[in-house]
């Protein structure tokens, strides 16, 4: 009983581990609109796909969450080319975050703040599904997610370890809200 049990366990861990590693999440179309972008930092290529959804009129703000408090507005408009006008208007940069909870609690705020009711969440592909998780836990009923995963080749080990925090995540809220106990 106990190694079919754990046979079965074993091949129910592989499988998810190769849907994960196989099926990751594509980018949206640019067209796509939003109320606003999130954007958490990271990896190369995630703060240049939020501007090109501003710069193709997919949303009219962006978050830019997880900055670096070292990080000056103007040395980031310098860095990616972003006009002082754009910066002003429709530019937020967020300098709470650390981690990937963080960053949700981060774009809790803003959120709310801007009434915002659909959000562009910007990330590496291999992060898109435990940063789209976290950032559910964290807004308000009726605010609509679309996941915009920026393409990479994430090595094996990032891969395993991505998927045991997302794993880790389900099951540590499973854990200290079972379903059984909901009212």
């Amino acid at each position: 009983m106990f190694r079919r049990t754990a046979a079965f366990l074993l091949l129910f861990w592989l499988f998810g581990f190769i849907w994960f590693a196989v099926a990751l999440p594509d980018p949206l179309p640019l067209s796509e609109r939003t109320d606003a972008v999130i954007v958490l930092t990271g990896s190369r290529g995630r703060i240049e796909r939020s501007l090109a959804v501003l710069a193709h009129k997919g949303a009219p703000r962006l978050l830019i969450s997880g900055v670096d408090r070292e990080v000056r507005p103007g040395e980031l408009a310098a860095q990616y080319r972003i006009p002082d006008a754009l910066m002003k208007c429709c530019i937020t940069l967020g300098y709470e975050a650390y981690d990937t909870r963080s960053n949700a609690l981060e774009a809790e705020d803003w959120i709310i703040r801007h009434k915002v009711r659909s959000v562009r969440l910007v990330t590496a592909d291999w992060h898109m599904r435990r940063a789209a998780y976290e950032l559910a836990r964290e807004l308000p009923k009726g605010v609509v997610i679309r996941a915009d995963a920026v393409p990479s080749h994430p090595s094996l080990g990032i891969l395993f370890l991505e998927f045991h925090k997302y794993i880790g995540r389900m099951a540590l809220d499973t854990w200290n809200s079972p379903p059984w106990k909901k009212s």
